[in-house]
């Protein structure tokens, strides 16, 4: 008889490496000759999940944007583990903006991955647990095709499948 076959779709951020990467940005920040004199910094609160990001003007917080995700991307950190949001600009002149770090599956995700999975007309069983997603099967090829399709589509969370069995 055989046995069950299974993995775990999640979303998760490694926290030390985001980290590692945003202490290389707010050096990089600190030492650039643009950005010497400014208000230009990086600062992540852990516990909200919220990173923040300032400039003086707008063309100074795309920089900085961009040396921030440029630091994520060489950490190996998805930049789809973040959602930005509009700039903002403050009452002393400067630009500020906010993106809040995605950790886990939402319900509606995951619900659309279930779909997604049940749409490649498999025999495979996938069932929400909480922030993940388990896809059972008595195949492993079947796995490695459903596999295949997500890292395929884009869903705007980054993905990682666990617990390969």
């Amino acid at each position: 008889m055989a046995s069950d076959h299974s993995f775990d779709i999640v979303s998760k951020v490694n926290l030390q490496e985001l980290r590692n990467a945003l202490q290389q940005a707010q050096k990089e920040i600190a030492t650039r000759f643009d950005f010497r004199g400014s208000s230009a910094s990086v600062a992540f609160d852990e516990a909200a999940g919220i990173l923040k990001v300032t400039g003086d003007h707008q063309a100074q917080l795309t920089s900085v944007v961009d040396v921030v995700e440029t630091k994520l991307a060489k950490r190996g950190v998805a930049l789809q583990a973040f959602a930005w949001s509009d700039p903002d600009q403050l009452p002393s002149g400067t630009m500020k903006r906010q993106a809040a770090l995605q950790q886990g599956l939402a319900s509606e995700k995951a619900k659309e991955i279930t779909k997604l999975i049940r749409e490649l007309g498999l025999k495979v069983q996938p069932r929400i647990e909480g922030d993940a997603v388990r896809v059972a099967a008595k195949q492993l090829d079947d796995l490695q095709v459903v596999i295949q399709a997500l890292r395929g589509k884009r869903l705007g969370v980054p993905l990682q499948f666990e617990n390969y069995r």
